[in-house]
């Protein structure tokens, strides 16, 4: 007889479960970036953009719970922000995060602040930052409806999410198994808007943080000028692929390494 954590009874031995061990991809050679990936790709496809990055800098892209290798579980920022930070954060690194996956770096770099070299955050869609501007109430609401549609089908779900969150790729009519997959491990996800950022304590960490958006969407725009605001973080903006700011390739590139090389400890080996 075991007993997962909590009060030990007499006789009975008391096993605390180990954390689930997230799959990470591992490229190239330099400095520590870590890339945490919002919803429906994984780790390995939702960097492809960033591989020229590896000629100056080692990427570390895990595969966040349900993706990948990675065990299944339901998608929620704060026990993936653990998750990030006792496994991925053991040693200094630069942190990135996209839109799901960007609310999970905020809180795994203030769990684990004396790791991180700097932040950055794209378009993470935390609407409870801005609440009560009507276009970030009504996207916050419209995420929040698809994740909790439990009536649709993945591929319904992603010709419904994909528009939401301004992700501009055209579904044909076979949507590839890849996003299949991810769109049904976002169905049932904590809804983003319930995530209250740490805001305080990031703004007085000692790494730098960037905000980056993509010149898309009021409300994206507002949440991230809010954040930036409240944080005291640089400000980008870097149009061309929606919300998908990664996939601009070479301009998000060029700012991202900029950012990270003029951050404390940016270029060191």
């Amino acid at each position: 007889m075991s007993i997962e954590s909590g009060g030990m009874l007499p006789g009975v031995e008391t096993v605390v479960s180990a954390p689930p061990r997230l799959a990470v991809h591992r490229w190239g050679q330099g400095p520590r970036v870590v890339l945490v990936h919002g919803g429906v790709l994984g780790g390995r496809e939702a960097w492809l953009a960033q591989r020229p990055l590896t000629e100056r800098w080692t990427l570390l892209a895990p595969d966040r719970p349900g993706h990948g290798s990675s065990p299944a579980a339901r998608q929620d920022f704060e026990p993936e922000a653990t998750l990030v930070a006792d496994q991925l954060l053991d040693e200094p690194s630069h942190l990135v995060g996209l839109s799901y996956g960007a609310i999970v770096a905020m809180f795994a770099a203030a769990a684990r602040p004396g790791s991180v070299r700097s932040l950055t955050v794209i378009e993470p869609p935390a609407t409870s930052v801005a609440r009560g501007v009507p276009a970030v109430d009504a996207f916050g609401a419209a995420v929040r409806a698809v994740l909790e549609a439990n009536e649709l089908t993945p591929e319904q779900a992603l010709r419904r999410f994909f528009p939401v969150a301004g992700v501009q790729v055209e579904l044909g009519d076979r949507v590839p198994e890849v996003l299949v997959r991810g769109m049904r491990q976002l169905q049932g996800a904590r809804p983003p808007d319930e995530a209250v950022l740490p805001l305080a304590q990031l703004r007085a960490a000692p790494f730098k943080i960037l905000v980056v958006s993509g010149a898309h969407s009021e409300a994206n725009e507002v949440i991230c000028d809010t954040i930036a605001d409240a944080t005291g973080a640089e400000r980008a903006i870097c149009p061309g692929a929606g919300h998908v700011v990664p996939n601009t390739g070479e301009p998000f590139n060029t700012l991202l390494e900029n950012f990270l090389s003029g951050s404390l400890g940016g270029t060191d080996s």
